[in-house]
């Protein structure tokens, strides 16, 4: 039977990951901080050699992007090195791996949508330790999978979540307006997975549902889908005041997914639809 060894599984992803698996003839070995520190060299390669996973699939990470900017150590000790302990571990033992990273890798300054080729440019420190795991996967193993997503909300803490409860006892909230990206469902990304992880078309990929909008925009058709009455005021990144910068413009093309498979992604909206059927 595969066996697929899953960090972070109770994030968003790990448990969509999860429910997307359920039924199939896989054991899922689900780990999280208390049953694996995965900045702990020897605590991976003893659980690796152990279990002898057929996949890693790293959902596990430090996604608290202003907290980062001040605590960079603990940010590269699971970003960076929790990955380059778990290619390691998964060279050694044949497995494959799967990084999930992020489109904080790119500066934000483009105007049309990132390909997997563009050149990284992070400009926080969630995004340059998000990227040092990417390469330290691309450094120690040769049969990865890397998946930059974004915007990403399943079930667990996150912006829609956010929005609904705001809206029960708000007649208005304020939401950055001047920052694009895409709004991406976990389980649409664990189908995406999913889908890579009997092949051997390794590499590096987008993952984020299609189409593109703003948080403002996205908190409107939240409250739109949702029958909520709720205000949406569009304010500046600015006037926000977060502490790491976020970048402006993060669309990611899903070029490599669209040119070597036949699946595609859903439109954020029609995902998001998905999602909120579920919740409510």
């Amino acid at each position: 039977m595969k066996k697929l060894l899953i960090t972070g599984c109770n994030g968003q992803l790990g448990r969509a990951l999860n429910r997307e698996y359920e039924g199939e003839q896989v054991q899922i070995i689900n780990t999280d901080v208390p049953e694996l520190d995965v900045t702990d060299q020897n605590a991976v390669m003893r659980l690796v050699r152990e279990q002898k996973p057929d996949v890693i699939m790293n959902c596990g990470a430090m996604t608290a992007v202003d907290l980062c900017e001040t605590e960079y150590d603990k940010a590269f000790r699971i970003n960076a090195l929790g990955a380059r302990n778990l290619s390691i571990a998964a060279q050694e033992t044949g497995a494959k791996i799967f990084q999930i990273s992020t489109d904080y890798v790119f500066s934000g300054d483009a105007h049309t949508p990132y390909v997997e080729t563009d050149l990284p440019d992070p400009q926080s420190v969630y995004g340059s330790t998000k990227l040092a795991g990417e390469r330290f996967v691309q450094d120690f193993s040769n049969r990865y999978f890397i998946i930059r997503t974004a915007w990403l909300y399943g079930e667990g803490k996150n912006f829609v979540a956010t929005m609904l409860r705001l809206a029960q006892s708000n007649d208005c909230v304020r939401v950055v307006a001047d920052q694009a990206g895409t709004p991406t469902s976990a389980a649409e990304l664990a189908k995406m997975m999913h889908l890579l992880e009997p092949t051997d078309n390794y590499g590096v990929f987008h993952g984020t549902c299609e189409g593109e909008c703003s948080w403002a925009e996205f908190a409107e058709e939240i409250f739109k889908q949702a029958g909520k009455a709720t205000a949406v005021e569009k304010i500046t990144t600015e006037a926000f005041g977060a502490a790491a910068k976020r970048p402006a413009y993060s669309v990611l093309d899903n070029q490599m997914l669209r040119l070597t498979t036949d699946f595609k992604m859903r439109q954020w909206q029609d995902a998001l639809s998905v999602y909120l059927k579920e919740i409510l």
